[in-house]
């Protein structure tokens, strides 16, 4: 069930309904039951293995809490993490890791034939592994004091909004507004009903009209055409952010309906100056569990620079492989990992640079610096979206080899690209020059007006209807 499909349109009335007509006790055991039924719409068998996660972590917060005895605490920890990471890496990794092996072993002389199982990769495992794993991690490291009822710490893992794509939630955030009554307000129900239409927007009139764009381009074959794989890489860019962030954006609509507030998961990400600024923007929720979870508990920025640049890098690496099991997401990783340690080696000259430039010298190179940083993330974007490596490679010999001659053929693509981002673009220049994500619904009621009859014409003209899944799910 995808929020964009008539099924969705038809559940969550109904559950809306029920939920202003229950009290709190009442509306949570509601809530955990209807995220059953849409986490169910996938495959019911998955709901069994998500509750075997959310069992273990339960039960092994309760014994970290207990017990006094650091041997005692770290086994329950220990357990905690085998089960967990276990799940996800037989669902998500197996067969990538065992081919892998095999093509080890073949270098050596050794033949060893793997069976490739055929596995069905359960929708958001790796969302609600990594938030149910920061729980009993937090617990562990004594920041949370774990809840004692089972029925509200599987709504805190399975609440059906943010359940499939994230934000990747901490216990610390959210569980507070799972125990404690919420409050309905015209306000919220309005600030709702914005983040979903614009969400809706995002996701049916720009993500899946560049895929149209996109998906041809990349299931091709040689020869590329330079021209046509900048088109591409441009409008992949935009495409996986509007589908990503369409999907934040209705989650968080979702959840402001009923009283929740969840995270801001991309704040004008295209807009960043270096590759810090980007992971400050870009998934923050993934970004801040790596900080949090992995980079300093592996040591941070306290061992030395050469220490901190191998966290760093580490992070990064894991962080790609987190998206799939492929040697381009890895790469992909390693690739934004690069950025991030250049930008720390190179950041004192560029501060030096600002100052000898000025004020308006320095806006300048602002500028320049944020388009810089736009295209080294493009370039990392077609290493996310090819297939496999030759692919990258192919199309990057394309880029630099076989680009003029097809400029005229590929206008008309620039020309509709440019059409589906320009009110996206609009809005998003007007939040970034704020640093106001809310910023619309502040303007005068004749623009808002405006943008929202545009903005339902195209939806209705041009949105692509009948449920295209979100390119997170597979994640």
């Amino acid at each position: 069930m995808v929020f964009n499909s008539l099924q969705f349109a038809l559940f969550f009335p109904i559950v809306y309904l029920l939920y202003l007509l229950l009290r709190h006790r009442w509306q949570n055991r509601m809530l955990l039951v209807a995220s059953c039924i849409f986490y169910g719409a996938w495959d019911w068998r998955f709901l069994a293995l998500m509750f075997v996660s959310i069992t273990t972590d339960f039960f092994c917060a309760q014994g970290i809490f207990r017990s006094s005895d650091t041997y005692v605490r770290k086994l329950f920890l220990v357990i905690n993490f085998i089960v967990s990471l276990g799940i996800l890496g037989f669902f998500k990794y197996f067969n990538f890791f065992a081919a892998n092996l095999e093509n080890l072993l073949s270098i050596g002389g050794m033949h060893l034939h793997h069976s490739v199982l055929k596995i069905i990769l359960p929708v958001g495992i790796s969302f609600y592994t990594f938030q149910a794993m920061s729980y009993v991690f937090d617990v562990y490291r004594n920041k949370l004091v774990p809840v004692t009822s089972y029925r509200d710490y599987a709504l805190f893992v399975t609440y059906f909004p943010h359940l499939v794509a994230g934000p990747i939630m901490k216990a610390r955030d959210l569980l507070p507004q799972v125990l404690n009554p919420r409050v309905v307000s015209w306000e919220k129900f309005y600030g709702g009903c914005y983040l979903i239409g614009w969400g809706l927007f995002q996701k049916m009139f720009v993500a899946d009209n560049l895929a149209k764009i996109v998906d041809p381009v990349f299931a091709g074959h040689l020869p590329y055409h330079g021209t046509m794989v900048l088109v591409a890489v441009y409008a992949f860019a935009f495409q996986i952010y509007c589908d990503f962030a369409g999907y934040s954006n209705m989650a968080r609509g979702l959840g402001r309906l009923m009283g929740f507030e969840i995270m801001i998961n991309f704040n004008n990400p295209y807009f960043s100056r270096n590759p810090r600024e980007f992971w400050q923007r870009w998934h923050i929720s993934l970004s801040t569990w790596l900080k949090d979870y992995l980079y300093i508990p592996c040591g941070g920025s306290q061992g030395g620079r050469l220490a901190t640049y191998w966290n760093i890098f580490i992070t990064m690496l894991i962080g790609g492989l987190w998206h799939g099991a492929n040697w381009t997401y890895v790469f992909w990783g390693a690739y934004h990992g690069v950025l991030l340690i250049l930008h720390r080696i190179f950041q004192p000259l560029g501060q030096v640079l600002a100052r000898v430039v000025g004020r308006m010298g320095d806006r300048v190179l602002q500028m320049i610096s944020a388009l810089i940083m736009f295209h080294c993330v493009c370039l990392g974007w077609l290493f996310f979206r090819a297939s496999s490596f030759q692919q990258a490679w192919d199309m990057l010999y394309a880029l630099g080899w076989n680009i003029v001659p097809t400029i005229r053929e590929a206008r008309p693509y620039f020309l509709w690209l440019a059409f589906l981002i320009f009110v996206l673009g609009i809005v998003e220049i007007a939040q970034r020059w704020s640093n106001d994500q809310d910023i619309v619904r502040r303007w005068p009621l004749v623009f808002r007006f405006w943008l929202y009859v545009v903005v339902l014409y195209l939806w209705l003209i041009w949105g692509q209807y009948g449920g295209h899944e979100f390119i997170y799910f597979q994640f």
